[in-house]
């Protein structure tokens, strides 16, 4: 995953792990036949989506709040632990959905 590159910016691993783990927990809940155009709801819903602990989406909320200060306030801190634990939490995202059992009529 890109954004564990040393090598980047803050700035660009928190939004590529963001956007990565958003992904994943969108693609959740369009899997379970659901749309939404509130990027918070999708992590609200883990726990439905995917079986996902509360603690996990909390984790992706605050990435959430975070990110939206950066988008409309042009200010981004500079936490690294809240790094750590969003792209921890977006690899269980992908585990998770790697688990799921394959949809009917998928080859």
């Amino acid at each position: 995953m890109d954004a564990r590159r040393a090598d980047l910016a803050f700035d660009s691993r928190f939004d590529l792990g963001y956007n990565a783990a958003h992904s994943l927990a969108l693609y959740a809940l369009r899997r379970m036949g659901y749309r939404s155009d509130n990027r918070y709801l999708v992590f609200q819903v883990l726990p439905h989506t995917l079986g996902l602990p509360a603690a996990q989406w909390r984790v992706l909320a605050k990435a959430h709040e975070r990110r939206n200060l950066a988008e409309y306030e042009g200010h981004l801190e500079h936490d690294e632990r809240l790094l750590a634990d969003m792209l921890a939490a977006a690899e269980l995202l992908l585990t998770a959905i790697r688990n799921l059992p394959e949809e009917p009529g998928t080859p």
